[in-house]
């Protein structure tokens, strides 16, 4: 074993009691992501360490890049705490580098050795002035930057640095239930909620036949790149048909859309219960469309008291768009199929809706027995990366 892929903590280091925990967590994820591959993992404390097969590291690197719960991790070389073995192993590694400027960085975590930090920074600067020609030492904006952590009995030796995730490990929350259409928005809000550690499960509503089996696997790839982040999420599937079209039936055009989304989160609310979960997740962004002012989510949120978390709530279009890349949703969030949200949008919806007005409206129709009816046909999908289990979907 030459190297190990080593990796560091970032905000589960500021735990206390709860550290373990976090720590347990993150190595369940790693385990369960990397199982496919040449690895063994370890822990303590600071770090993980991974070993893996050299044939397979760049795989492994892509897949703990979407782990959540990791500031940082080094590919490192792991040499015996011994002087002339660091010195050797420094000297060869930087060898092969080409670079004009460098720095050397020592963390003497085993107080026991002989040489102090600053004394081995000292002395592996020499070392390398020695037998590189045309290079210099740069304190504060080096090419190239040399890292040594000495333990007690085992050194590592790193050039590199990846950053990670960052974030909570996906589980150390409970769960939440987004509300998942096919748009831009709401696969970026599920995004965040699992960067905070938050157990994801998605709803869909669709509305066929105004709505088409292609805007249902639509949300499927996007349930599927989102799944990539944990082991598995699953899609529950509501018909919304009947609750729709009653609802453009019988109330008025431009409350439709307030109407719309208040039985969305009745629905909402049953579902988060029936399984456990603890909030709504949503894509709502302030002021983004008219069901989105906070006079209107006011109105809307009222039917729920279940919390509703908005992680772009305050962000604007081109910042979300940014992250949709980044998560690689974006080019599914703009095929042309259109979900419930959008397939019956009224020419003026209501800005500023009056909750007394929304409760005259729904008295219109028997939308309790619609609701219960629909959460008795929810059909669920597992979604990973790998497959999609479908249960009675047609």
């Amino acid at each position: 074993m030459d190297r190990v892929i080593l990796i560091k903590y970032g905000e589960l280091s500021t735990k206390k009691g709860n550290r373990n925990f976090f720590i347990n967590t993150l190595y369940n994820n790693l385990v369960n992501k990397l199982k496919k591959y040449d690895v063994v993992i370890k822990k303590d404390r600071a770090r993980m360490y991974v070993t893996f097969n050299d044939k397979q590291l760049e795989e492994i690197k892509k897949v703990i890049d979407n782990i959540f719960g990791i500031h940082m991790y080094h590919i490192a070389y792991i040499i015996e705490s011994k002087e002339e073995d660091i010195k050797n192993k420094v000297l060869e590694i930087v060898t092969k580098e080409k670079f004009k400027s460098f720095k050397v960085e020592t963390k003497r975590c085993d107080k026991n050795f002989s040489i102090h930090s600053q004394d081995m920074n000292q002395l592996l600067g020499g070392l390398i002035l020695k037998n590189i020609k045309g290079v210099k030492v740069d304190v504060h904006c080096p090419e190239l930057l040399v890292k040594v952590e000495i333990r007690e009995k085992k050194t590592f030796v790193y050039l590199n640095a990846f950053a990670g995730s960052g974030g909570y490990p996906v589980g150390t929350q409970s769960k939440g239930m987004l509300m998942l259409s096919g748009g831009i928005d709401s696969p970026v809000a599920g995004y965040l909620a699992m960067k905070r550690g938050v157990t994801l499960e998605a709803v869909y509503f669709e509305a066929i036949p105004h709505t088409s089996l292609d805007a249902r696997n639509k949300v499927i790839s996007l349930t599927k790149k989102l799944s990539k982040f944990t082991n598995y999420i699953n899609l529950h599937i509501v018909n919304f048909t009947p609750i729709q079209e009653a609802i453009y039936k019988n109330c008025r055009e431009d409350y439709c859309i307030t109407i719309m989304r208040r039985m969305m989160y009745r629905i909402m609310e049953i579902i988060v219960r029936k399984h456990g979960g603890k909030v709504i997740v949503n894509g709502e962004s302030i002021g983004q469309v008219a069901s989105q002012t906070l006079t209107s989510m006011a109105v809307i949120n009222s039917v729920t008291n279940i919390p509703v978390i908005r992680p772009v709530a305050c962000l604007d279009k081109l910042e979300i768009i940014d992250l949709a890349r980044k998560i690689d949703t974006f080019d599914i969030s703009i095929l042309p199929y259109e979900d419930c949200c959008t397939v019956f949008v009224p020419k003026h919806p209501v800005i500023n809706p009056r909750e007394d007005v929304a409760l005259v409206e729904e008295e219109k129709f028997d939308y309790q027995a619609m609701i219960l009816e629909a959460v008795e046909n929810i059909n669920t999908i597992k979604v990973s990366e790998e497959e999609s289990e479908f249960v009675d979907l047609l």
